[in-house]
Parts: C-alpha cells; structure tokens; sequence
C-alpha cells in the first residue's frame, strides 16, 4: 500500500557522476535534496576504466572544479598515477589524466553526499514518476511516494540495461547491478522520447596471472598537477600502468568468431560509441592495421584486479579467453570480470533546453548518459550544470547557461540540445571552435567568478582567486617593461634553443615570445623576478606568447556573442515565417532555439535561413 514519505525541493534519480554533482550543486545551494540509488555500495562507481580526465575530458574536470563542483577533488584524493597528455603539443590540447582508486573514490564520493548539509542520500528504486499541479511525485518499489518541485534524471545505464555476451543476453545494469526496467516504462508513459544506445567495457584479470617481463611500463610524471585549483597538496604517483599489443593471433580469433558476436550478428539494436569501439569492432574497420594498443591499468591499492583498456568486447567468454591468451603478457592471464556490452534508454537531447529542463515537462532535467553521451566527466559536467539550474528555478533565479566561448561545457551542452546526437557523445578538443582560449591551465580565469557569483565558490577560495589575478596582472606588466641585457652566457643559451642570439637589450617578454623559450630557459638572466607560484608563471608565458592568436580568438568569440544576444521567442510559430525553409521550419520548430546563435549552429539551418530570421524579428520589433 502507498503511503507518503517526505517532500523535497530537488530529487535526483541516480548517484553516478552525473547525480553526484547534480545533489551537490543544489544542496549547497541551499535546496532541501535526495539522490535515490539502486545500491548505496555503488554510489561514484566507475563501471568501466578507473580513471578520470584525458584529452578534453581534463578539461571539463578542472572547469568542473572552477564552478564549484566536487570531481576534480575527490580525484585528487584517489589518484593512483598522474599524466599530463600531449605535452608534445600546444597548450591547447594539454590534458590531465589520473589512474583512480575506484573504490576509495566511490566511498569517497559516498562520504561527500552523507555529510552534505540539505542532502539527504536514500537507497530506493524509483519505478515511477508522473506530474501533479507542477509537483513531481517519485513512487519507490517499496511503494513510497517522495514529492519533489524538481526532478534531475542521471541514470546513467541503468535505464532499461541489457547486457550481452555472445549468445547470452539477460537485463542488468553495468557491474551486475539491478536494471531499472520500471522507470524506463514510466518515462515511455510520460511521453519522454527514448532511443537505445550501447556501450561496453573489457575484461579485467587477476595482477598475479600477468608476465609483467612481456610489457612496456608507463610511470606517471614526475611533477604532478593536481585536478583542483584549490588543492596545493602533494600528490604522489603510486601504482605504474602498461602497455602490450594485440598479434595476429588475435586479430585471427576474433575474425573466426565475428558471427558470435552480437554487434554482428544484429542482436544489439543500440548505437554504440563511435570513438570507443570495442576490440571487435577495431579489427574491422582498421582491417590493414597489424596490432592495437592495449594499456593494462590498476583498479586500485588494495585490489589485484587490472582493466585492459582497449579490449571492450561483446564476443562469447570462451572467445574472450582465446583472444586474451594470444596477447603478450597475458598468455595465462585469469580473468576476474568477462567483458560486456550493455543497451540502454536516453533521451534524445534535442528535448532540452541549454539549462537540460525538458521543454515539455517543467521542472524535469536530464544529465549525463541519460542525454545521450558517454564518460564520467561528460556526465559530471552536466549533472552540475542541470542541478545549478534546478535550484535557481527554485529560487527564482536567472537560469545559467554556459556558452560555447566560455568552456568545454557549454560546447558539450551546447553540442547535445542544438545538434543532438546519433551515438554516444563525447568530448574532444576539435569539438571546440574556441580552444585557444579554452584551455584546461585557464579553466578558473574564465569559471570561477561565476561559480562565486552562483553560490558554489566559497569567499576564501575566491579571494585567493582575485589574488592569483593580481600577480598574473603584476608579472605581466614587468615582462614588458624588464630588458634583458646582451652575455656571452644569454646567448649559448639561445643558440644552443635554437634561436637567434643577441646583440642589444630585448624586452623579457619578447623572449618569452620565441617558440623556443620559456621562464625556466631565463631564469639564471632575471634576477628581479619575483618569488610565484608556477601556474601564474604559466598563465603568463601562454598570454605573451599566443597573444596575437588569443586576441583574434577573442574577436570571434564577440561576434558569436552579438548572436547570442538576440534571443527568440520560444512560442514563435517558423511556419508562419515567409521565406524560411521547410527543413529549417522542421529544426527550429523541434529545437526551439533560445537565441540566433543556437539558430545558427542547427544542423539544417542555412545561414540563408538566419538571415530570414533577422528580417523577421527586425519587422516584429523582437
């Protein structure tokens, strides 16, 4: 028998990343707040790779942090080994990637929720909601009925999971968890549009079973940077990672039993990652490449358990076990958990608005695999953007909406309600238009003010913030004004750069301008440098030396963002519009952009198009 439990002001269904930071946001915000889960066991679980960050994905965990939210911290506090990707190349696509203890981090984040003012962290199977007179009502297995103003769906897999192995196909949601088969029936009834998408994950094995002796070792970096702005304590690198390959053995194993697998033989009707395929899927469509790299990978301290990276697979387990044992390293190699794939429910991302609240259902948010992307830190990144936006509508507030110019987030976003998406999402540096000027070294210039503006970034932190500006400001004012006088000892080390030596005086920061050079080249020549901390220094050296690409950066940027400006009416009828294409009409119309700009960036909107709509809203006085 039904019977009513509590009301809160935001409920969030689901306590993966994407629901952590969504119950964070909003209960620190001051919004009375739950997070139902399956399983409290398996609150922050990293159901595939222990790991967080990587190339883009570093991006969106620092400017998580610069808003104020938890991931970047809790991975500081769990990391096993730390790298910085693509040093070889320009600041832009530099990338922090941690290895993480999975189960530390997950009782980490389960310890963060517990003693979180506002929050309440429940274990419930939510089987059903609906609405009634704005309120949302949340019914439990158990048949408790919670009511809520605000509901944030971050289900992750769950929705609706099946898993497949070879033949074997059975519900389940990711780690052998109970799916949740009841909800996804409900969103149906409600008339949430869901489509199937399918991910997977590989195997793990036992560390004892491996010949470390046939691997290439990977140690992390020697000088460690840490995810959070507000973390300046040592991290240490614990555990090393390695590196081994598939052979030709492999690659023939797995083409003698392709017709096992259900990606082939049409059992799966999901859509998978185009940018993560599974070790099957790789074998194909890069047939004439002789080998794949696969990274062999802790999953923690007090585990033996280790994740091969590379080897997602749907293939029957026996297959499994050939194809492993035909690897370097991994002859007799004992397998812990068999790799799978899984099918699941998400929303079609075109439904959301820029905050992710439904269009047709006020007070509903979606975030994270729900909208239709792939990765911890994709979902992260949006389960603290939808549950910012559920506590200001609470709270009367202004919605908050990051733009394309102002971080990985609001590309992603940005990228999920106006192009939406035909495989799982994910983030990638060419994804952004504007990555000169999104780096993941200037993450807190460009978020943490509005993070303190929204409430998240406590008045210590900001102010130590406003500080590091100040000196960035300082530095920068004193490498164009120190001159650097000719020596004999200046000059073996520019020559031995690579650069030009010289025969007058030249400004600091017109050396700094050389590709060759940077701060730690000069430092023996500029005594009068002042004692800082070497992200300032950083900051400072990317300005100087890419000032001339970040200023015509910049002035793109001011035009995307005149567009923005000119917001549009959602209840404006396209059709009615003379001169708008039919395509156009069928894409705003189920878009709904909220301004030009999103208008512009429509897949099926001519540019054509937009200059209809100008006219049109200059002769409407809109």
């Amino acid at each position: 028998m039904e019977y009513f439990a509590k009301h809160y002001d935001v409920a969030v269904i689901g306590a993966g990343h994407a629901g952590i930071e969504a119950a964070l946001a909003s209960a620190r915000l001051g919004c009375a707040t739950a997070v139902f889960t399956i399983n409290l066991d398996w609150v922050g679980n990293m159901a595939c790779n222990p790991s967080i960050g990587g190339t883009s994905k570093g991006h969106l965990v620092r400017e998580i942090d610069a808003l104020g939210g938890e991931m970047g911290k809790a991975a500081d506090r769990n990391t096993l080994q730390s790298r910085m990707l693509n040093l070889g190349k320009g600041p832009a696509v530099h990338s922090l990637r941690t290895q993480i203890d999975r189960r530390a981090y997950s009782g980490d984040m389960k310890h963060v929720l517990e003693m979180q003012e506002n929050l309440e962290l429940r274990q419930a199977e939510i089987v059903d909601i609906r609405q009634k007179d704005d309120i949302w009502e949340l019914r439990t297995a158990l048949e408790a009925v919670y009511t809520a103003q605000c509901v944030i769906l971050a289900t992750g897999t769950f929705l609706g999971g099946r898993v497949y192995i070879g033949d074997v196909t059975y519900e389940s949601g990711p780690d052998g968890m109970f799916p949740a088969k009841r909800l996804a029936q409900s969103l149906k009834a409600l008339g949430v549009q869901t489509r199937r998408f399918k991910t997977g994950t590989p195997s793990r094995v036992l560390r004892r079973s491996v010949d470390f002796s046939e691997l290439e070792i990977q140690n992390g970096d020697e000088t460690i940077v840490p995810f959070s702005f507000d973390n300046h304590k040592y991290i240490e690198n614990k555990i090393p990672c390695y590196i081994t390959y598939t052979s030709a053995e492999t690659k023939r194993i797995i083409l003698d039993n392709l017709h096992r697998s259900p990606l082939y033989s049409g059992k799966i009707d999901g859509v998978g990652p185009r940018y993560c395929p599974s070790i099957e899927d790789k074998i194909v469509r890069f047939a004439d490449k002789e080998r794949h790299q696969v990274f062999i990978e802790p999953c923690g301290e007090n585990t033996e358990e280790l994740y091969l990276q590379g080897l997602s697979s749907s293939l029957p387990e026996d297959v499994q076990l050939q194809f492993l044992h035909s690897i370097p390293g991994l002859e007799h190699c004992q397998v812990m958990r068999t790799a799978y794939a899984i099918e699941y429910d998400c929303v079609d991302a075109l439904t959301l608005r820029p905050t992710l609240e439904f269009h047709d259902f006020p007070g509903l948010f979606g975030a994270g695999q729900f909208n239709g992307s792939s990765g911890y830190e994709e979902a992260a990144a949006q389960g603290l953007v939808a549950g910012i936006n559920a506590a200001n509508k609470i709270l009367g507030r202004e919605p908050f909406v990051l733009d394309r110019a102002s971080s990985y987030i609001g590309t992603l976003i940005d990228d999920l309600v106006t192009k939406g998406c035909s495989d799982p999402y994910r983030m990638m540096t060419s994804r952004s238009e504007y990555r000169l000027i999104l780096r993941q070294d200037n993450a807190d210039r460009r978020l943490t003010q509005m993070g303190y503006e929204v409430g998240l970034i406590s008045e210590e932190r900001y102010q130590k913030y406003l500080r590091k500006l100040k000196w960035i400001e300082a530095e920068t004012e004193r490498a164009q004004s120190v001159v650097l006088p000719p020596s004999e000892a200046l000059n073996d080390v520019l020559v031995s750069r690579g650069t030009s030596p010289l025969t007058t005086g030249a400004r600091l920061a017109d050396l700094l301008r050389r590709p060759q050079l940077g701060y730690a080249a000069l430092t023996p020549f500029d005594p009068t440098r002042p004692d800082l901390p070497a992200e300032v220094l950083e900051q400072v050296e990317i300005d100087i030396k890419y000032e001339g690409y970040i200023r015509r950066q910049q002035a793109q940027v001011a035009e995307m963002r005149r567009l923005e400006c000119r917001k549009l009416p959602q209840d404006i009828e396209y059709k009615d519009i003379t001169g708008l294409r039919l395509e156009a009409i069928e894409k705003l119309s189920k878009v709904r952009p909220e301004n030009v700009g999103q208008a512009s960036r429509i897949s099926g909107v001519s540019p054509a198009d937009i200059t209809v709509l100008l006219i049109y809203m200059e002769k409407n006085k809109l």
